[in-house]
């Protein structure tokens, strides 16, 4: 499985207040309208900015805080196909492999907003096109991978009945 995107770097410790603004907290039943209202507070407009495909590079304790799966969930429904951060909340982490987005631990450094990025999830290779370099990672489990494959948990369990680990 490749993803191949914009980066869209965020710094160290985002929180899932951070990702979905506690104002917005009344439209957790439409997720629809929540989306658009992704990371509104500290980079207004983002919903309107990205592509389908783009990568958002964070920094150390991606995702902290509460543990509302919506907060990766909309990021995934805004458009982004993966997250790379050299650490992630440990249960931000497991929700964002839940709802089918790509969480990879990796080094970021020399990344820059607005590069192409291309992840090799299979293999574990980062490379970004745009400076001609290539970043190793643990490649991420099969069964993640599988979960990924399929678009999240939810859909994967309703394909193979479960799964043995």
């Amino acid at each position: 499985m490749t993803i191949k995107g914009k980066a869209w770097i965020f710094g160290d410790d985002i929180s899932t207040d951070h990702i979905i603004p506690g104002r917005f907290y009344h439209l957790r039943s439409n997720l629809e309208e929540l989306k658009k209202h992704v990371f509104d507070d500290i980079a207004p407009g983002f919903s309107e900015r990205i592509a389908k495909g783009d990568v958002i590079v964070g920094g150390r304790n991606f995702g902290l805080g509460s543990s509302r799966e919506h907060a990766p969930l909309i990021i995934k429904m805004a458009g982004i196909d993966a997250i790379v951060a050299p650490s992630f909340a440990r249960i931000f982490y497991r929700n964002a492999i839940n709802v089918g987005l790509a969480a990879i631990i990796c080094p970021v450094d020399g990344i820059s907003e607005g590069d192409e990025l291309e992840i090799g999830l299979d293999e574990g290779s980062l490379t970004n096109i745009t400076k001609g370099e290539t970043k190793r990672f643990a490649p991420l489990p099969a069964i993640m991978r599988s979960i990924l494959d399929e678009g999240g948990l939810d859909h994967y369990i309703k394909k193979h009945g479960g799964f043995t680990i």
